[in-house]
């Protein structure tokens, strides 16, 4: 069963899985990062291009989500460099911190808080957050076209382009789509019909959005629904 809360830890989501049998699982793109805990150990989930199919014996999972852009700071590494991957967290930081941070963790009454706390303290540790990730996505996620984003924020294309590889993991034109996908989703979950849906969401037609929703997801947007 999943579940997830707010984090103190602000524009962070703190979840729980606790799968009751054996079960593939779909993670879709959605432009975020995770912290991860699972039997024992911490991890860490890049940002995704494509959907990511999970599986295998029944077992706990607790992770902090970080809101788009904010990942690459509490890490201390450019998020392109974890795109599509699920890594141990000991590839990214040094072998001995993180055997002491995930005793840490595996010895708090709940692994879920030991790891909210554990990304509060390295929050306080990176300082303050660069505000252009975040206003990029707010460009975005409004539906604002590329090359309009990168105008507001006074800044060229292959600036943004660069700045964007090492916020979010990928372009402003992939961001774009994701975050465009999630929108799509959140209205076809609320009973809104697909044509309505692709409107909505600026998709040029019903058939654009299916084409989408297969390539990002990888099944279409019935079957997405169903699950």
């Amino acid at each position: 069963m999943y579940s997830e809360r707010v984090s103190r830890l602000e524009g962070a989501v703190v979840w729980v899985n606790n799968p009751v049998g054996f079960d593939a699982g779909l993670v879709l793109p959605d432009g975020c990062m995770d912290l991860l805990w699972s039997d024992g150990r911490l991890m860490v989930a890049g940002p995704d291009t494509r959907a990511h199919v999970t599986g295998g014996p029944p077992s706990r999972w607790a992770g902090v989500r970080f809101f788009p852009g904010t990942a690459p700071a509490f890490l201390g590494v450019p998020a392109y460099e974890l795109r599509d991957r699920r890594v141990e967290l000991a590839d990214v930081w040094p072998a001995e911190r993180v055997r002491r941070l995930t005793a840490r963790v595996n010895a708090a009454a709940d692994p879920a808080l030991g790891l909210e706390q554990l990304a509060l303290e390295r929050a306080a540790e990176a300082g303050p957050l660069d505000p252009l990730p975040g206003r990029v996505v707010a460009a975005l996620d409004a539906g604002r076209p590329v090359a309009a984003t990168a105008d507001e924020l006074g800044l060229g294309a292959r600036q943004l382009h660069r700045r964007s590889l090492t916020a979010f993991g990928y372009g402003p034109k992939t961001l774009a789509r994701v975050l465009r996908l999630q929108r799509a989703l959140v209205l076809a979950r609320g009973g809104v019909p697909f044509a309505d849906t692709a409107f909505r969401t600026g998709y040029a037609d019903q058939a654009h959005l299916a084409r989408e929703v297969r390539e990002l997801a990888g099944r279409p947007l019935g079957q997405l629904l169903e699950r």
